[in-house]
């Protein structure tokens, strides 16, 4: 590819997805390692721009994932922390007694989150937060659209068995399961 279509190429990634890589970045490192985790993120694109899809943004989440998932080595407790305080509460319209019920659900289901391995911590992140497809949480991955939905649908099964969520697709079965038999 010439320099100058690779410049364009380059740019026309950066300018359409730098805010989505920069939320990305927001959601899972601390907010003073944000701008240089993207820089790095861009800096990478540059150097295989020529590599880039045309849809660069699953294959600019990769290469987050990737940049992200070598910092966090050092860092797992900011991490933790950051996953703690993403869900509290911004209107001050309930009264105390929902948000304690609600901060207390959430507490349980991110100790279940942080219990789940790196990789299904990632795939759940995809899904909800990036609101990503299979596809292209199969780029992000690095592995087809098939391998993305299954692995998915395993780690949502170990969230639902570590943070004790009966499976909707059992019905009353698993609701009565876990009342402790029949009724």
């Amino acid at each position: 590819m010439p320099a100058a279509s690779s410049e364009a190429k380059f740019r026309e990634a950066f300018t359409a997805h730098f805010n989505a890589i920069n939320r990305y970045c927001l959601r899972r490192i601390s907010l003073d390692e944000v701008n240089d985790v993207t820089a790095e993120i861009f800096a990478v694109a540059w150097r295989k721009v020529d590599r880039m899809p045309d849809d660069a943004l699953p294959w600019l989440y990769g290469v987050a994932r990737n940049e992200i998932r070598n910092r966090r080595r050092s860092h797992r407790r900011t991490q933790a922390l950051k996953l703690k305080l993403s869900g509290q509460a911004e209107s001050q319209d309930l009264g105390p007694e929902p948000i304690i019920v609600r901060n207390s659900e959430l507490q349980e289901l991110m100790t279940a989150l942080r219990s789940l391995s790196d990789n299904d911590q990632e795939l759940l992140l995809l899904h909800t937060h990036e609101e990503l497809d299979y596809e292209q949480m199969g780029v992000a991955l690095g592995c087809s659209p098939e391998a993305a939905r299954k692995r998915l649908a395993r780690a949502i099964g170990r969230l639902r068995r570590a943070g004790g969520i009966p499976d909707p697709k059992k019905g009353s079965q698993g609701i009565r399961a876990m009342k402790g038999g029949d009724q």
